[in-house]
C-alpha cells in the first residue's frame, strides 16, 4: 500500500527487511526508486499506480545491490537510471549467470525466495555524462553520488518537497555497513565524504526516506548523519559504539545488525 510522506512522494514498504520504494509524482506520470522486492509486492505497486493513474516514466536503483534491481513487466518499460558505475555493475550482473545463481543461494532459506524474480533484473541505464540530477519531467531530482557502502552509490534530493531518498543509509534500524563499500582498501573516508556529502542537503530535508527502515520527519535526516557519523567514528577509533540498533537495545526482528557489527568491529581491530 502507497502512502503519502510529502507533497507529490509516496512510499510502498516491503516486508523483506523494510525495504522502501519511493514514488515521486511528475506531469506526465511517476519516477519511481528502488521499486521493491517480492514479485506480488511489485504487482501491488504496480495496481496502485494503475488506480492513481499514474504510469511510470522513471526508474532509478540507488546502487548495485540485487534488492535495489528488481523490476515487472506490469511498471513498463521507461528508461531505469542510475549513476554509470551502478549501470556498469548491474549490466553486467544482468547478464551474468553465475552472478544470478549467487543471488539465488543468497536469498535460500529466507523465506522469500520464491517471490524474488530475476527476469528483469539489473536493465540500468548510466545517467548521461555529467547529470546532476535525474532526466525527467517531474520535480527536481538531485544526483548526489558517493562511494559509501557500495560502488556507485547515489542518494536523490527531491528538491521540492525536500525529501531525501538516502538508499542505504541513515537507517533507524541498520548500521552503516562497510563490507560492500566502493571496493576501497579502506572504506571510512568514503563513508564520511558521503555523510558530509548528504550533510549538505540536510538543512532543506522534511522528510528522510532510507532504504530499509522508517521514514523519519523534519529534523531526521541531520540527526540520522550525526547517528551514523558517531557509529563510524567509533569503529574506526576502535571504540564500542554507543547505538541503539544494536546490543540489548536493538529493535525485536533485528538483533541480526549485532552481528554485522560484530564482523565490521573484527575486521577494522584485526
Amino acid at each position: 500500500m502507497l502512502r503519502t510522506i510529502a507533497a507529490g512522494v509516496l512510499v510502498h514498504e516491503s516486508e523483506f527487511i523494510q525495504s522502501n520504494a519511493i514514488v515521486v509524482q511528475g506531469a506526465s506520470g511517476v519516477l519511481l526508486i528502488d521499486p521493491g522486492v517480492q514479485d506480488h509486492e511489485l504487482t501491488c505497486l504496480a495496481d496502485d499506480l494503475a488506480t492513481l493513474g499514474r504510469p511510470v516514466v522513471a526508474g532509478f536503483s540507488t546502487h548495485p545491490h540485487w534488492d535495489h534491481l528488481l523490476w515487472h513487466p506490469a511498471l513498463g518499460t521507461p528508461p531505469r537510471y542510475g549513476t554509470p558505475r551502478c549501470a556498469e555493475i548491474a549490466r553486467a550482473e544482468s547478464t551474468d549467470p553465475a552472478a544470478q545463481a549467487e543471488i539465488i543461494e543468497h536469498l535460500a532459506g529466507t523465506g522469500i525466495e520464491d517471490n524474488v524474480k530475476l527476469d528483469l533484473y539489473g536493465l540500468v541505464t548510466a545517467l548521461p555524462a555529467g547529470s546532476s540530477h535525474v532526466p525527467w519531467d517531474g520535480p527536481r531530482v538531485r544526483v548526489l553520488e558517493h562511494r559509501a557502502h557500495a560502488p556507485g552509490h547515489a542518494a536523490l534530493f527531491i528538491e521540492d518537497p525536500g525529501v531525501l531518498v538516502a538508499g542505504d543509509m541513515l537507517s533507524d534500524v541498520l548500521i552503516p555497513m562497510f563490507g560492500l563499500g566502493g571496493g576501497a582498501e579502506d572504506p571510512v573516508p568514503d563513508y564520511l565524504a558521503a555523510l558530509s556529502l548528504l550533510e549538505s542537503v540536510a538543512a532543506g530535508a522534511r522528510a528522510v526516506v532510507p532504504g530499509h527502515g522508517g521514514v523519519g520527519g523534519p529534523g531526521q535526516a541531520q540527526a540520522r548523519i550525526d547517528l551514523d557519523r558517531a557509529y563510524v567514528h567509533a569503529l574506526r577509533d576502535g571504540r564500542a559504539p554507543d547505538d541503539s540498533r544494536i546490543g540489548p537495545s536493538a529493535r525485536p526482528g533485528w538483533e541480526w545488525v549485532t552481528d554485522v557489527h560484530n564482523g565490521q568491529a573484527h575486521r577494522f581491530t584485526a
